[in-house]
């Protein structure tokens, strides 16, 4: 039986729900304080794949799908000298592009999806990568990640786009339980300001590759250690 009110006494009816505010509150600011150490920890980290224009930035990014920057940088000099435009791509076949990018990782269908790209570009926007995600992710081959990766080069929109990287580390913080990456995204923009998305993701993602590597994550060098629920790391290595 429930506890008597005493009379003139007011019953909470957002004691539960400000509980749960209370606990929403305190995970955006460890989120924040996690991107803030992350910051000062590698303040020069910056995108890793070489271009110079939006058409090149688009086109390296596709090449990066299962494939490493080092990788795609190593082939973008003689692609981009090459197919210097969306025109040129878009002119082309997709088995013009293999000698150049042979060495990636689904080259064929990278190939398959660059030229079929550049020809809506060069059709339907002027030769310029549009710079909104819908029509981002109306072309062939662009899914919400690259378009997301593009937007936040490009200046033209925030976004937290989520990579292998991104999805690990988050989950080990505790900022996400997804496996499904656009569900981490959904997460993370939750509990980042939204002004912060795109350096988050970079910090991210750089955090990813530096300390909290897939295999064997050096959590003893850690800049955001204590602030880390350490989801899924063996219990030797939590130092």
């Amino acid at each position: 039986m429930p506890p008597r009110t005493a009379p003139g006494a007011r019953t909470s009816l957002t004691a539960r729900p400000l509980r749960g505010a209370a606990r929403a509150g305190a995970e955006r600011v460890r989120a924040v304080e996690v991107i803030d150490r992350l910051e000062r920890a590698m303040p020069d980290v910056k995108i890793a794949l070489e271009f110079g224009t939006d058409v090149e930035l688009l086109v390296s990014v596709i090449l990066s799908a299962q494939s490493t920057d080092v990788g795609v940088n190593k082939v973008t000099p003689a692609l981009f000298a090459a197919f210097p435009d969306a025109a040129a791509y878009a002119a082309a076949e997709p088995e013009g592009l293999w000698p150049y990018i042979r060495s990636l990782g689904l080259f064929r269908n990278k190939a398959k999806a660059i030229v079929a790209a550049m020809k809506v570009i060069a059709s339907d926007h002027g030769g310029k990568v549009p710079r909104e995600r819908a029509a981002l992710e109306a072309l062939p081959g662009v899914g919400r990640k690259t378009a997301g990766v593009v937007l936040v080069h490009l200046g033209a929109a925030q976004a937290f786009p989520v990579d292998t990287h991104v999805g690990r580390v988050s989950r080990r913080l505790g900022l996400t339980r997804a496996e499904d990456p656009n569900h981490v995204e959904q997460d993370l923009m939750k509990l980042v300001p939204e002004e912060r998305w795109g350096r988050g993701h970079q910090l991210l993602v750089w955090h990813g590759r530096r300390t909290c590597i897939a295999r064997a994550p050096a959590c003893s060098r850690c800049a955001v250690a204590d602030l880390c629920a350490k989801r899924g790391v063996p219990p030797a290595l939590r130092r």
